[in-house]
């Protein structure tokens, strides 16, 4: 969980999440968990925000039903699919959910 000041020391962060979010027309149910996804787990991350930010989207997008692939969410985002494919499960479990085993 995530308090209140997290949001507030990071909005410009969550700007830039739905901004990427409005580039690869996710939903708001996507967007709102790829945010409170973000928020929880921005500060035990080692990744960069901008990391931790695409990955909380491809993440999200997963659990609302709206996925997008690592790529598509990479490109959107301007990092590698390979810093959200090692990002997206950890930022799952910090958050107390429990990825898929695929």
């Amino acid at each position: 969980m995530y308090r209140a000041r997290d949001r507030v020391d990071n909005e410009e962060w969550i700007e830039s999440l739905h901004a990427v979010a409005d580039r690869m027309d996710l939903g708001s149910e996507a967007r709102s968990t790829a945010t409170d996804l973000f928020l929880t787990s921005i500060q035990s991350a080692d990744a960069s925000k901008r990391t931790v930010m695409a990955a909380s989207l491809y993440a999200g997008s997963l659990i609302a039903g709206d996925q997008r692939s690592q790529g598509a969410v990479a490109d959107a985002a301007d990092v590698s699919r390979l810093s959200i494919q090692q990002q997206w499960k950890g930022i799952l479990r910090t958050a107390g959910l429990e990825p898929p085993g695929w």
